[in-house]
């Protein structure tokens, strides 16, 4: 009885993580930003990016190792302050374009390399160690300490999984609306709305305590 329960998935979890998927962040607002100066093919390659980050962020949870970057002080702040550091990076080309408002035609999209999509999505994701606190805070609340590793990730990649599915969705919308959504008087508001969240997540980490 023991074992089973030790294996058994969370459905409460699942009911969490849906919730958590749907809450817009950071991340969100680097999706819906690169869908619109990018096209499909850019939102699809940053939400990629950002699962990717999660599922490994997942993994270094369910075989401990996100335990001892939290516990190892040095390296948790590092990793902190390289995350604030990325995202006032973004947030400051969002504000830039939005201060400036100078935007190509939305008739005629200039491409971007998926590969910078991804990589944004990735450290966007990878570089916020608040991520791994919270798996640490939330996981234990629905998996028994006892259940082996697979199960804890089985838990840990809930959220990438539905978060994937999610955003792909919300690229699909954003590049139906496209063309209104690359108007300059919209896009500017969107910059700017970009650039005050991923601020926002900057001060929010800066502030929070270390552990």
């Amino acid at each position: 009885m023991v074992m089973i329960h030790a294996m058994s998935y969370s459905w409460s979890f699942l009911a969490i993580a849906v919730l958590l998927v749907l809450t817009p962040g950071a991340d969100f607002a680097i999706i819906v930003r690169n869908t619109v100066t990018g096209g499909r093919g850019f939102g699809v390659a940053t939400t990629f990016g950002v699962t990717a980050a999660a599922a490994a962020q997942g993994l270094l949870v369910s075989v401990g190792i996100a335990d001892v970057i939290i516990r190892a002080q040095p390296v948790f702040l590092t990793i902190k302050w390289l995350g604030i550091g990325y995202l006032a990076y973004l947030a400051y080309g969002a504000l830039r374009s939005a201060l400036r408002g100078e935007y190509a035609d939305p008739t005629t999209p200039r491409p971007r390399s998926r590969v910078t999509g991804f990589r944004q999505g990735f450290w966007s994701n990878a570089s916020n160690p608040k991520i791994l606190v919270f798996y640490l805070a939330l996981l234990p609340q629905f998996v028994s300490a006892a259940a082996p590793w697979w199960v804890w990730l089985a838990h840990a990649w809930t959220l990438p999984v539905l978060g994937v599915a999610w955003c792909l969705l919300v690229v699909a919308m954003v590049q139906r609306a496209r063309n209104w959504l690359a108007r300059r008087r919209v896009r500017r508001a969107l910059d700017a709305s970009t650039g005050a969240v991923l601020l926002g997540f900057c001060v929010k980490l800066a502030l929070t305590n270390d552990h």
